[in-house]
C-alpha cells in the first residue's frame, strides 16, 4: 500500500504547471517503541490535559488554541482559523530562481522529499521540469507550507521523480564563527599530516547506506527478547574510554602500521611515500 502523501499541490515554473505530491523519504514504522504503564496494575495508560486551576481532565471538544498575549491572557484560535490561513505556498511550489546544489551550504539542509506527478495528466509537464533542471545541473528554489510552517525548500532530479529538501531559515542556523572561536591555529608537522593521509588512503571507500546498522536499536531488541524468554537482560558491556594521545606521531604510526596488517599488500604505497615526508622533515630540522 503507498504512503500517504505529506503534501499535495502543483509545482510551478513560470506558465507550466504539474499536480505533484510528496511523500516521506524517512520511514520510523520499524523503530522499537514503548507504550507507558501503570507500574502497579501493568495496564496501559493516557496523557490527558487538565485545567491548571481547577485540576479538571478537559474532552477533546473542549480544547481550543489559545496565543499568550499578556500574563493569563490569550487570544483563542479555532483550527477553523488556522485552515483559513492560506498563501500561495500552501498549494503551490512556484520555483522562482535557480542555483548550483553544491553552493548551499549543508548546515541550512532540512528534511528530504521525494517528489512524484499526482496523476498521469501531469506527467509529461512533470518530466520537461525535471529534465531541464538535470540538463542545466540545477536545483530550483521555492518555499512550501508544511505542518502549518512555512519553509523555503529546494528541488532537484531524481531518478525518474524529483527530491525536495526543506531549508532552514538564516536566522535559526548558528554562525560556525562562534563555536570555533577557541580552536587555534596549529603549526602541523608535514610528515604526521602525510601519515593521517595514509591511513585515510587505505579506508577509502564507497558509500553503501546498508552497510550501515543501528547498533542500539539492536540491542534494544536483543533485550526484549531476553524478557520475552524470561531470562535475564543482557550484561552491559562498557566501552572504554578512549585516552588522550600523549605522542600523536607515534599513534599515527601505530594507526598506520595496524591498517598495514589489514590492508596486506597495499603497505607497499604507504613505504614508498614515507622517505620523502621524513627527507623534508629533515631538512627542516637543518635548517
Amino acid at each position: 500500500m503507498a504512503p500517504r502523501p505529506a503534501w499535495s499541490g502543483y509545482l510551478k515554473l513560470s506558465l507550466v504547471t504539474c499536480a505533484i505530491e510528496l511523500s516521506n523519504v524517512i520511514s520510523h514504522a520499524e523503530k522499537v517503541s514503548f507504550h507507558i504503564l501503570n507500574r502497579k496494575t501493568g495496564n496501559r495508560v493516557r496523557r490527558v490535559y487538565v485545567d491548571q486551576k481547577s485540576g479538571k481532565p478537559l474532552e477533546e471538544d473542549e480544547e481550543v488554541r489559545g496565543f499568550e498575549v499578556g500574563k493569563d491572557e490569550f487570544i483563542r484560535i479555532e483550527d477553523e482559523d488556522i485552515e483559513a490561513v492560506q498563501i500561495e505556498s500552501s498549494h503551490t511550489l512556484d520555483l522562482d530562481g535557480f542555483v548550483d546544489k553544491a553552493s548551499i551550504d549543508q548546515v541550512y539542509l532540512d528534511t528530504p522529499y521525494y517528489v512524484s506527478p499526482a496523476d498521469k495528466v501531469s506527467q509529461e509537464a512533470f518530466a520537461v521540469i525535471r529534465d531541464a533542471l538535470a540538463e542545466k545541473k540545477m536545483a530550483g528554489l521555492a518555499r512550501i507550507v508544511l505542518y502549518q510552517r512555512e519553509r523555503p525548500a529546494m528541488i532537484e532530479p531524481f531518478g525518474k521523480g524529483m527530491l525536495l529538501t526543506t531549508l532552514r531559515y538564516g536566522d535559526t542556523v548558528r554562525d560556525a564563527s562562534g563555536v570555533f572561536a577557541d580552536i587555534q591555529s596549529t603549526k602541523l608537522d608535514g610528515e604526521m599530516v602525510e601519515l593521517a593521509e595514509n591511513i585515510i588512503d587505505k579506508k577509502k571507500a564507497k558509500f553503501d547506506p546498508a552497510k550501515f546498522r543501528d547498533r542500539y536499536e539492536e540491542s534494544l531488541l536483543e533485550l526484549i527478547r531476553a524478557r520475552k524468554a524470561g531470562r535475564k537482560a543482557p550484561s552491559a558491556k562498557a566501552s572504554p574510554k578512549p585516552s588522550n594521545v600523549v605522542n600523536l606521531f607515534d599513534a599515527l604510526k601505530k594507526s598506520l602500521n595496524a591498517d598495514d596488517g589489514k590492508a596486506g599488500k597495499s603497505s607497499s604505497k604507504t613505504t614508498a611515500r614515507r622517505p620523502k615526508a621524513k627527507a623534508a622533515a629533515s631538512k627542516r630540522k637543518s635548517a
